[in-house]
């Protein structure tokens, strides 16, 4: 038996043992697979999709989430949330994360316990246990499951399971709600919000697949894929992009050389401060 065998063996127990079960989804990768396993293992009485519908999420990544929804054929809740409303999210400090994680999950929470669904799970694994994380400590404090980490798989674990599965997401970039694409301590508002993700929509729409536009005031910093920095570095493309961005109302748009690197935000953080974060996890 393989190692992966193993592991995914590992995740229906697991699934089995919660009998019923809330998942909180993003249409993301991580959320995708446990969906998916959830449906083989637990009846559709005993499994509750929900997910949590706010401004901070880009509107493409709720009707993905929804598709797929419809396609495994599984109860779904859609609770809405005025993220930015919750205190410590829109004032955007270095642990925006774990406030914001917070006021999610509780609505979620609340939500799926009406139904008569006690345990909620998400999508975190192995790979989530680095990086700087506030919303790991949020998620762990309000009780919920991580099915994907108890068994644990990492990303490439994932992936290798959804392409076994035929799921559209296996291949998909990795995503991070728009509230990061701010430095920390600038105002999150929802107009710069829409901004933010109307700017990536212009470089999805090129068919760029790993993009961030972050937003400096006047200027949009643009991350792109590594593999795909050459493609970009056309002057007809660039000016196009350009003339595009502006239109939104961002006076300038600039090139991060670096290319798109998780967390790229983070490396502005003063290191203390991001020790404190860590060690309160």
């Amino acid at each position: 038996m393989s190692e992966l065998q193993k592991k995914y063996d590992k995740l229906t127990k697991c699934l089995q043992d919660y009998g019923r079960l809330a998942i909180a989804f993003s249409g993301g990768v991580d959320s995708a697979l446990l969906l998916k396993a959830a449906s083989f293992v637990l009846p559709p009485g005993n499994l509750l999709t929900i997910t949590a519908r706010a401004d901070i999420f880009p509107s493409w990544e709720f009707e993905e989430a929804a598709e797929l929804v419809e396609s495994l054929n599984v109860e779904w809740l859609v609770v809405p949330v005025d993220a930015l409303a919750a205190p410590g999210v829109a004032d955007n400090p270095p642990d925006r994360c774990y406030f914001c994680k917070k006021a999610l999950f509780q609505k979620m929470m609340d939500a799926a316990s009406e139904r008569g669904f006690t345990v909620v799970a998400d999508g975190s694994n192995m790979d989530d246990l680095g990086d700087f994380r506030p919303g790991a400590k949020a998620v762990s404090e309000l009780g919920v499951v991580s099915p994907l980490k108890e068994a644990g798989m990492d990303k490439t674990d994932i992936r290798a399971l959804s392409a076994q599965f035929s799921l559209p997401t296996w291949n998909k970039p990795a995503y991070a709600c728009l509230a990061s694409r701010f430095p920390y301590g600038r105002r999150i508002t929802v107009e710069e919000l829409k901004q933010v993700e109307q700017a990536e929509n212009v470089l999805r729409g090129l068919g760029f697949a790993e993009v961030r536009v972050r937003h400096h005031g006047d200027v949009a910093r643009i991350e792109i894929g590594p593999d795909e920095l050459a493609r970009f570095l056309k002057p007809e493309l660039m000016a196009d992009v350009n003339k595009k961005i502006q239109a939104l109302g961002f006076p300038f748009s600039a090139l991060d050389l670096a290319g798109y690197r998780r967390g790229s935000l983070n490396e502005t953080v003063e290191q203390e401060l991001l020790k404190k974060y860590e060690q309160n996890k």
